[in-house]
C-alpha cells in the first residue's frame, strides 16, 4: 500500500484533507466514498513518487503541518507503545501499522505511516527516524539505532519513554514556578502604569490651584507621572529596542558566553539554573550509555542538553581529553563549574564500571533538589512580589493623601 495525501468535500459540504493508504488513487477514491468524503485531488505523500502535482501537494500539506506540530507527549507515547507491542513479540512493521491507525494527530499520523512505509521498503527504524530531526532528536535517533545494534530495542524505547517522561516533568516543574511572578509582574506593572498616567494626573491637578508646599514624595509622584505621562512610547519602543539589541547580542559567540556566564554567577538564580541543567546532562548521559550508544557519541549529544555556553564548552573540552585518555571525571572537576558531589560520583562511576548507574542517580538527586529549591522560590517570591506591589500602591495613596489632609486643615483655619 501507499501513504496518500488527500483533500476533499465531507458529508457536511465542507472541506475535508488528511492521509490514507490506499493501492492506487482509484481505490483510494472509493475507500474515502464509503466514508462519506469526495476526493477532489489525491498524490503520494511528500512525493514518494508520481509527478510535480505530488510534490505540490506534499509541500502544501507540510506547510498546514508547520502550524500542528507533533507534541513530545505524542512521541512518548509512541514509544512506550512500541515498546510495550515489541515486548510481546509483535514485529516492527506490525506495531507500526497498529500505530499508524490508532494515532489521532494529522501531521504525526503522516510521519508515522511514512516511518512504516520506509520500514517495509527495507531501511533500519533509526535511519526511517532521522528522515525527521524536529520530530526525533539526535538523541532519540542515537540510542534508537544502538538499540537495533544490540537487539534490544524495545527496552532502549522504554528507557526513552522514561527518559522524556522525567524531562516533561522537569520542564513543567521550571515552568510552573515561573507563571506566578510573571503574572505578578505584568499585572503590577499594568496597575502602576494605569494609575501614574491616568489616574494621578487628575488628582494632582487639584493641588496646581493652591499655595501648598507639596511634600518631597509627592513632587516625586508627580515628576515621575509627568514623565511617564509625556515620554510611555518612547520608554515603550525603548524597552522594545533594548529587548531586540539583547537578543542580537546574546546570539553571538561573545554575547552569549558572556551572558551564560553571568546567569551561572546570579545569587539563587544561577545555583539553580546550573542544577537544572547538570540534571538534564547526567540523564541525557546515563540514558544513552544504558542503552550502549558510546562514550564520545553520548558527549556530543549531552553537550547540546546543557543550554549553557560555559557548561558546553567544558563538556566539548572534556571530548577531546577522553580521546587522550583522560578521565571525565578529572575533566569535569578541573573546570570548577561543576560541583565536587557531581565529578567524585561520576569518578566512583568510572572506577566501579557504573558510570550509567551514577549519573541516573546524580540525575535523580538533582531533579529532587530542583523542585525543593523551586518550592522555596516561588513561596518566597510571592510574599515579596505581594510587599512590593502593596507598597508601590501604598505610596501613591500616601503621597496624594497627605497634600489634601494639609489643605483640609487650611480650610477649616
Amino acid at each position: 500500500m501507499t501513504l496518500y495525501a488527500y483533500k476533499g468535500i465531507g458529508k457536511t459540504g465542507k472541506n475535508v484533507s488528511g492521509v490514507k493508504d490506499a493501492d492506487s488513487p482509484k481505490a483510494l477514491r472509493q475507500l474515502m466514498r464509503g466514508e462519506g468524503v469526495t476526493v477532489t485531488s489525491a498524490s503520494v505523500a511528500k512525493g514518494k513518487s508520481g509527478g510535480g502535482g505530488g510534490k505540490g501537494l506534499s509541500k502544501e500539506v507540510d506547510f498546514g503541518g508547520a502550524f500542528n506540530k507533533v507534541k513530545r507527549i505524542e512521541v512518548q507515547a509512541f514509544s512506550r507503545q512500541i515498546a510495550t507491542m515489541l515486548n510481546a513479540g509483535i514485529a516492527l512493521a506490525e506495531c507500526l501499522e497498529a500505530l499508524f491507525e490508532q494515532t489521532e494527530g494529522e501531521k504525526f499520523k503522516h510521519i508515522v505511516g511514512e516511518i512504516r512505509t520506509s520500514v517495509n521498503e527495507g531501511s533500519s527504524f533509526g535511519d526511517s527516524l532521522a528522515n525527521y530531526p524536529d520530530v526525533f532528536d539526535e538523541l532519540y535517533v542515537s540510542m534508537v539505532r544502538s538499540g537495533e545494534t544490540a537487539g534490544n530495542l524495545e527496552e532502549v524505547l522504554s528507557r526513552l519513554a522514561d527518559f522524556m517522561e522525567s524531562a516533561a516533568k522537569l520542564r513543567s516543574k521550571v515552568k510552573g514556578a515561573m507563571i506566578y511572578p510573571v503574572i505578578m509582574l505584568v499585572v503590577g506593572v499594568g496597575i502602576m502604569g494605569v494609575l501614574m498616567v491616568a489616574v494621578v494626573p487628575k488628582i494632582t491637578g487639584l493641588f496646581d490651584a493652591q499655595s501648598v508646599q507639596l511634600p518631597l514624595n509627592t513632587r516625586m509622584l508627580i515628576w515621575f507621572s509627568d514623565f511617564l505621562g509625556a515620554y510611555w512610547l518612547l520608554l515603550i519602543l525603548g524597552t522594545i529596542a533594548l529587548w531586540f539589541g539583547f537578543r542580537v547580542w546574546s546570539r553571538t559567540e561573545e554575547g552569549r558566553n558572556r551572558w551564560h556566564a553571568i546567569v551561572l554567577g546570579m545569587p539563587l538564580v544561577g545555583p539553580l539554573v546550573r542544577q537544572v541543567a547538570i540534571s538534564r546532562f547526567c540523564r541525557t548521559m546515563g540514558t544513552m550509555l544504558k542503552a550502549g550508544v558510546p562514550m564520545l557519541k553520548v558527549l556530543e549529544t549531552s553537550k547540546a542538553v546543557l543550554g549553557n555556553a560555559v557548561l558546553m564548552k567544558i563538556v566539548e573540552e572534556a571530548k577531546r581529553a577522553i580521546t587522550e585518555g583522560e578521565s571525565l571525571a578529572v575533566t569535569l572537576k578541573r573546570s570548577g563549574e561543576f560541583p565536587p558531589s557531581v565529578t567524585h560520583m561520576i569518578a566512583v562511576g568510572e572506577k566501579s564500571g557504573a558510570l550509567e548507574d551514577m549519573l541516573l542517580r546524580v540525575a535523580d538527586s538533582y531533579e529532587s533538589e530542583v523542585e525543593t529549591k523551586l518550592d522555596n522560590l516561588t513561596g518566597m517570591l510571592e510574599p515579596i512580589m505581594l510587599v512590593v506591589m502593596g507598597g508601590s500602591v501604598a505610596f501613591v495613596v500616601f503621597s496624594i493623601l497627605m497634600p489634601m489632609m494639609e489643605m483640609q486643615k487650611l480650610t477649616q483655619m
